[in-house]
């Protein structure tokens, strides 16, 4: 039985099939000694989803299931490896020697009754010879092709058994119509059971946001049921909903391959970054290695290396995008590199490092980390003879592919470097050795050659020579339609009665269009109305932007040359009651919170288009999020540009120049993956005159919009001559434009290509970039759509590597039959670069307005005075050491951090009688906050009290190094009238030492390598208190001399560094941190005694008056 939260018109046929684990049964009936009634129960939908385990689905079950029906066998579990010892195991586990028991593997295996790899029934002794010759013993899945001449033989196909249930989108499910639609087979004595259970599993599925739930087989009795077999999968991207429930699910990988700890690895790098870091290794031994920057140019790389008979080589499948850091780039390229050079292959190995256009990624900065990775790995790198070739484009590449280029000169490794002139996927043939490798591929502009206009701005569209790829000797492509519909229907039927709806609105956007922008997204902003100004719109298309995080106010932007201000609202109904012209949203609220922020805008009848441009989103509430907009006629896209550009779409302002994208083409296209818009723009930009309008629908399982939407748009433009669709392997909305075309719904040509084409050749499952990308049926393959296209007359290249010939082909015909008469260019309006920009590419420099050499926390750690953070705890230093680290830029001798961590010590507090600690308390008292009451302490810190440090320091050292003696000091400063800083105490003596001082003493004395100016101060001392016996060496002095002798002998400073720290003032820094911390006790003593305002009592006042004021 399945049910299936999904939209009619929306869904997607998948199909799952459960085997029927027959043994399993067959045990249960023993157990409970009654007739079964056996069933399945599958509830499904078509989504992102993430297979788990067997056991994690039954954990889920039994703790929040609700339901009257009473669940029988509650689930018990142990886990076997081949280490497990099984004394040890029944210990923990007493239930293994008394109940009869069945073992499985957990591995996301199919139909393992059918494969013997159940074993029912069993005691503990049975469980181990059932997995003497199974346990890590590799299983052969075999397809098996069943046939009897009566039918009937059970091949547990429930899909075409079962009868079906579909529950819209917020719809209920109730038991009777649990009873009316699903039981009719079922006897009366279970319907109630059945139908409760079924209702409880439902409301479970939704709540903890399945994907799909099957169980097969379920026995019921009078007395409940019995779950026995569980395969489940859960929406990954709902998380943030569901952790407290969830709790750490662990995610096997899929039957028939292995789990690799380097992948792991990757997974933890990408859990903790805001990044996109993916990794499934393949084949390790494998001898073609890719780097791919790009969800769908990932898949585009793998679909171009299996159409060129490398699908064996293939060794991994991955990505990295969303901006990583250099370090993580670094961590992710040597993971690569590291696997890559394990073991030797007869001809060598090639890596390849691609991706599309970068929309706002710096490629050069994000090249740093690879290059730093191809460094260290320089040597087996050449012993493994690795080729390397590179294509890459976005803003600041020009930088990166010359560092690329440099790194292969100097260690010898060969790297060949493209860029965007060169088509995506040609260094793929290049490297497989179906295409030569250029000599001198032409050189890009610099980015910042956007600034001037270009000479040729008469020139006539698409006069420029402009190729697609290195492909000049192949053959030209038949720019023909492919034949018409041949014998044999397509995987999915389509009737020849299938109507096409009108779309919402033909034109989605105009050169007035207004719009939203949710989100403090600046950067997009200021895009958006540099596109705008280029265009030569008369005034910016983001009207205002709603952020709920702070209060009302206007944010600054430029307007080609001059700056404008635009409006930020905290609560979007005022954006929308000041805006009414305002009809677009552009929404940059995270997956959290977009469902929500959609919601609400959809309130607002003046808004017809939503921009989405956060990915992941809980498939449950995408759902509903679609069902809102078909409601109310709003339709729901991606990033996007033509007339009006959303968010980063199109990548930086010299990318938008390059593929001309500021004026209107005669091509329009739709694309699930938003990063392939730009590669799209290019491709396109070099074969026709450019693009009219291109929509990127998002790669998730459910995108706003469809495929079909847009084409019926773009063909009932008048400005769109010819149209090209990049799908995807999942779903099936491709066979839509197959029927449209049919029923001549659609007549302008049609140029169409699914990427995903490899996943047919891997021997096990792999999870592609995006959400939507995975095939559930034959139907929805790449391979399968792009033949149905071809047949329906869509222009289909070969592979992704022709499809910029095919463009040029059909666009070549359209002008030639005069369909399309390129008109003259018109140089666009300049725009200054961005100053941070600019000083980014190393354009421009200016003087830094601030200094520093202690800290740096703008790498992947902290570093304090070259020492990273994690190496100062690694290292032990203490605080001492760290001290020494950000004041003296030195990792100080252990001897020297000891002697600092005790000067803190005794300087931490002296009692609430002497000033600081008085003026803190009054301070504290008065009702002031922390930082306040501290302060008022530390300013009473100078020469009369607790500044004495720097001065005892400068006076001794200055006597000391004239030569003068201890006698001479005393005499002279006495004549002089001053007072010798560091001597004398209120209250300590000759007679009455202080302690702080003879504990100090005892360390310097025997840990200093010298203490010459601490002798000549105890000298000084002799003389002081043979006049008065409380003029000793005070604390202050102490620490002042001592530290001179430390910074002097310690062998980490010259003389004159040495001298200089003492001049500038470093030691009564020792003096106010240690004393701060004193102070802030004094503070949180008084708070915590809630002592009043503090009021000096008269008593303790000489109240002296002048004379004639007191008569």
């Amino acid at each position: 039985m399945r049910y299936s939260d999904k939209k009619a018109e929306r869904a997607a046929a998948q199909i799952h099939r459960g085997g029927n684990s027959d043994q399993e049964q067959s045990a249960a009936a023993a157990r409970t000694n009654r007739t079964p009634l056996n069933r399945s129960v599958q509830l499904l939908a078509v989504m992102s989803a993430k297979a788990i385990s067997e056991q994690t689905g039954k954990e889920f079950l039994y703790k929040h299931i609700c339901t009257s029906a009473a669940v029988q066998n509650r689930f018990r579990y142990a886990n076997v490896t081949p280490e497990t010892d099984f004394t040890r195991l029944a210990q923990e586990h007493p239930w293994l020697l008394t109940e009869r028991l069945v073992v499985k593997p957990d591995q996301l295996i199919k139909r393992r009754g059918k494969l013997g790899l159940v074993g029912v029934n069993l005691d503990l002794n049975g469980v181990q010879e059932w997995l003497k010759p199974r346990l890590m013993k590799e299983t052969t899945v075999r397809d098996h092709v069943l046939f009897h001449h009566e039918g009937g033989v059970d091949v547990g196909d429930v899909d075409a058994k079962a009868q079906k249930l579909l529950i819209g989108v917020d719809e209920k499910i109730s038991e009777d119509l649990v009873k009316k639609n699903l039981l009719t087979s079922v006897s009366n004595d279970k319907k109630a059971i059945l139908s409760s259970f079924i209702v409880g599993l439902f409301n479970l599925y939704e709540d903890l946001f399945f994907t799909y739930l099957e169980i097969n087989p379920l026995v019921v009795t009078k007395d409940g049921v019995y779950v026995l077999d569980m395969a489940a999968k859960i929406d990954a991207t709902a998380d943030y909903i569901c952790k407290a429930k969830w709790g750490d699910v662990e995610f096997p990988p899929p039957f028939g391959r292995e789990a690799y700890p380097e992948e792991a690895y990757i997974a933890d790098l990408d859990a903790k970054s805001g990044a996109s870091l993916k990794l499934t290794l393949l084949n390790p031994r494998g001898r073609i290695w890719t780097m791919v920057a790009g969800g769908g140019a990932s898949v585009v790389y793998s679909d171009t290396i299996c159409d060129l008979g490398g699908v064996d080589e293939l060794a991994n499948y991955g990505e990295y995008s969303g901006a990583p850091s250099e370090q993580q780039t670094y961590d992710y390229a040597k993971t690569i590199l590291s696997l890559m050079t394990r073991e030797k292959h007869r001809d060598g190995k090639v890596l390849i490092i691609g991706g599309s256009i970068a929309n706002f990624t710096n490629v050069a900065a994000t090249f740093k980390g690879i290059v730093r990775a191809i460094k260290d790995y320089q040597v087996p790198l050449k012993e493994h003879e690795v080729t390397i070739f590179v294509r890459r484009g976005g803003p600041n590449y020009q930088e990166g592919l010359r560092v690329m280029g440099e790194v292969g000169k100097t260690t010898g490794i060969p790297i060949h470097v493209f860029g965007t002139e060169t088509h995506m996927t040609a260094i793929v043939g290049m490297a497989l050795g179906h295409r030569p490798i250029p000599n001198q591929p032409p050189v890009a502009a610099h980015t910042a050659n956007f600034l001037l206009n270009s000479s040729g701005s008469t020139s006539v569209r698409h006069s420029l020579p402009r190729t697609a790829s290195f492909s000049e000797n192949r053959a030209r492509v038949e720019a023909s339609p492919a034949k018409k519909v041949k014998t044999g229907a397509p995987a999915v039927p389509l009737t020849s009665s299938f109507s096409f709806p009108a779309a919402k609105a033909t034109t989605l956007f105009s050169k007035h269009t207004k719009s939203l922008v949710w989100g403090m997204q600046t950067r997009a902003v200021q895009g958006m109305l540099d596109f705008d100004y280029v265009c030569s719109r008369e005034e910016p298309s983001v009207a205002a932007m709603v952020y709920p995080f702070t209060g009302d106010h206007k944010q600054k932007f430029y307007w080609g040359h001059k700056e404008i201000l635009i409006p930020v609202y905290k609560n979007m109904g005022d954006a929308m009651k000041k805006h009414p012209d305002v009809d677009v949203l552009i929404n940059f609220a995270s997956l959290r919170s977009a469902f929500d922020s959609t919601m609400e805008t959809m309130q607002y009848p003046q808004i017809h288009t939503i921009a989405i441009i956060a990915e992941g989103i809980p498939e449950a509430h995408t759902r509903r999020i679609i069902k809102t907009a078909d409601e109310k006629g709003v339709t729901i896209i991606g990033p996007a540009t033509g007339c009006f550009k959303i968010g980063n779409t199109g990548g930086m302002l010299d990318n938008i120049l390059a593929s001309k994208l500021y004026r209107p083409g005669s091509v329009a296209y739709v694309s699930r993956s938003g990063g392939m818009s730009n590669e799209l723009n290019n491709i396109i930009s070099r074969t026709t005159d450019g693009v009219f309008e291109g929509v990127a629908i998002g790669g998730d399982r459910y995108p706003g919009s469809v495929f079909t939407d847009h084409v019926l748009r773009y063909q009932d433009t008048p400005g769109v001559k010819m149209i090209v669709v990049l799908g995807e392997i999942g779903g099936t909305e491709e066979y839509k434009i197959c029927q449209a075309i049919k029923q001549g719904r659609i007549t302008k040509p049609v140029v169409c290509w699914c990427i995903g084409t490899c996943a047919t050749m891997f021997s096990s499952e792999v999870q592609f970039g995006h959400a939507g990308a995975c095939a559930n049926q034959a139907s929805e393959t790449a391979v399968a759509k792009n033949k149905a296209l071809k047949e329906a007359g869509a222009f289909v290249p070969k592979s992704f590597d022709e499809l910029g010939e095919i463009i040029k082909s059909v666009y070549d015909d359209l002008v030639a039959k005069g369909v399309i008469q390129p008109a003259e260019e018109v140089p666009p309006p300049t725009v200054p670069m961005d100053y941070s920009w600019a000083r980014e590419l190393g354009l421009i420099r200016k003087p830094a307005s601030f200094m520093t050499s202690i800290c740096d926390e703008r790498g992947q750690e902290l570093i304090y005075a070259g020492m990273p953070i994690t190496e100062v705890f690694k290292s032990e230093i203490g605080l001492g050491g760290t001290l020494g680290l950000l004041w003296f830029q030195r990792r100080l001798p252990r001897y020297a951090c000891q002697f600092i961590e005790m000067c803190l010590m005794v300087t931490a507090d002296h009692g609430p009688a002497v000033s600081g600690a008085h003026n803190t308390i009054v301070c504290a008292r008065a009702g002031k906050d922390l930082i306040s009451s501290l302060t008022s302490g530390l300013l009473t810190i100078g020469d009369r009290f607790g500044g004495a440090l720097d001065a005892a320091a400068k006076q001794f050292s200055k006597a000391f190094d004239s030569g003068m003696l201890p006698m001479e000091f005393v005499n002279k400063m006495k004549k002089d009238g001053k007072l010798i800083m560091g001597i004398g105490h209120r209250v300590k003596s000759i007679n009455n030492p202080d302690m702080r001082v003879q504990i100090l003493k005892d360390f310097v004395k025997q840990h200093f390598p010298s203490t010459q100016l601490l002798d000549y101060a105890l000298d000084v001392e002799k003389i002081t208190t043979s006049k008065k016996p409380n003029l000793i060496l005070n604390v202050d002095g102490f620490i002042g001399v001592a530290f001179v002798d430390l910074l002097r002998t310690c062998g980490g400073f010259t003389r004159d560094e040495a001298d200089e720290f003492v001049e500038i003032g470093a030691l009564n820094g020792i003096f106010v941190l240690g004393r701060s911390m004193g102070f802030i006790g004094h503070y949180l003593d008084q708070k915590r005694l809630r002592q009043g305002l503090y009021r000096h009592p008269w008593d303790d006042i000489s109240y002296v008056l002048p004379e004639h004021m007191s008569m």
